[in-house]
């Protein structure tokens, strides 16, 4: 696989239906859809499903393609597979908070080696370079030209004050019990995968996540975590996270820089 041409295929994708939801996101108000799950669909999210789609089709044609938007594709199986999520967080996005973003992640083999995450309300940019260490460029974020990009890696916590990020949408009891066996200078919430790439910067030492998630919510940051010297981890035996399982379904994970003494 050309990683080079991935990446930038993948940076140009995102940047393009950022702005596909961004249009929908400072417009007026949009209709709202419940899917067979009871969550939430809108226009921004199908619109930026179909562009990424197609375009990974068109530069990918022989690579599995797995989108959250896209039922027919939860059926199909492989061992290499791009994943998409085109809006993740959807709720985010109809309170416009601000905390949504474009996911784009490559699997190989369960585990994702390449991945971006863009936040286009909040101008903030992460992927992982062809090398697979992350970045995050600045600057006018245009889908054309590459601004300037700064590498990005975890911090080194100290146990003793922990910065932690939770779910802004889905934070519940056991979360707030498991985060009480820490030691804690300061929590925030966030919304969709930029909990991921708080930790990757270093913003964040902690996100644990106790409750439902799917492969396409967490693949593209996991990525970026990785690339940053994260790690993220099943919440029950501490083993990697791995991805390509039946159903899509994610246990409960903790994601975290290596320095944190983990608890059960």
């Amino acid at each position: 696989m050309n990683f080079v041409e991935m990446m930038q295929v993948f940076r140009k994708l995102a940047i393009n239906a950022g702005d596909v939801i961004m249009e929908v996101y400072d417009g007026p108000d949009f209709d709202v859809k419940s899917k067979s799950d009871a969550s939430p669909v809108t226009i921004a999210d199908e619109r930026a499903d179909a562009l990424i789609s197609a375009g990974l089709r068109q530069a990918f044609p022989d690579v599995t393609l797995i989108t959250e938007e896209q039922s027919a594709s939860h059926a199909l199986r492989a061992q290499t597979f791009f994943i998409v999520d085109p809006l993740d967080g959807t709720k985010e996005f109809i309170q416009r908070r601000g905390d949504f973003t474009v996911n784009i992640a490559y699997v190989e083999n369960g585990i994702p080696v390449r991945g971006i995450v863009y936040a286009p309300a909040q101008k903030r940019l992460f992927y992982t370079q062809a090398d697979g260490r992350s970045v995050e460029e600045t600057g006018d974020l245009a889908a054309d030209t590459v601004g300037a990009t700064h590498p990005i890696s975890v911090s080194n916590p100290d146990n003793a004050a922990l910065m932690v990020v939770a779910s802004k949408s889905h934070r519940d009891a056991a979360t707030d019990d498991y985060i009480a066996k820490y030691r804690v200078k300061d929590m925030k919430s966030a919304g969709s995968s930029l909990k991921f790439c708080l930790i990757a910067t270093g913003e964040a030492d902690l996100y644990p996540r106790l409750g439902r998630t799917m492969e396409w919510d967490t693949a593209a940051g996991d990525a970026v975590l990785r690339g940053a010297g994260g790690s993220v981890v099943r919440f029950d035996d501490h083993t990697p996270l791995a991805y390509g399982k039946a159903g899509w379904d994610n246990p409960f994970f903790i994601a975290y820089a290596p320095g944190v003494g983990l608890q059960k």
